[in-house]
């Protein structure tokens, strides 16, 4: 969950989809519903991935208001996370992210902005979501 479900959520979503087993649900959304960004399909696809015909998507757009594990990736999500759960029993996590679309200059400037959050959320789903020997790493 970030602020706008256009640039940090739906790619943590698409990366955690590549993942992660299919039979697991997961759905990202924002606070409020943004535009896509071009940049994000375009950091995507130099991994091979995309978000296909997603769009996105307000927390009240889901279609499932029942969740084990919330994650957040901006203050203004996580607060409204921890309102949104207040009276159930749903972990919430912070995971905090830059927001690329912060960043100005040359294109590939803010590529690579992108490109770094699209790394940074790549570790953080592999650490929290798969067995060390799922990463290449000895057990």
């Amino acid at each position: 969950m970030c602020g706008m479900n256009a640039v940090r959520s739906p790619m943590a979503e698409v990366l955690a989809r590549n993942v992660l087993p299919a039979d697991i649900f997961l759905a990202s959304a924002g606070v409020h519903r943004g535009d896509r960004d071009p940049f994000v399909d375009a950091v995507l696809a130099e991994d091979g991935i995309s978000l296909g015909e997603r769009h996105p998507r307000s927390m009240e757009e889901l279609e499932d208001a029942y969740f084990d594990l919330i994650i957040t990736l901006s203050p203004q999500a996580h607060h409204a996370a921890l309102e949104f759960t207040r009276s159930m029993s749903v972990d919430v996590e912070y995971w905090p992210m830059p927001d690329p679309t912060t960043i100005t200059g040359t294109r590939e400037q803010i590529m690579a902005a992108y490109r770094d959050v699209r790394e940074r959320l790549k570790a953080r789903i592999r650490g929290r979501f798969l067995p060390s020997d799922a990463q290449g790493r000895q057990t």
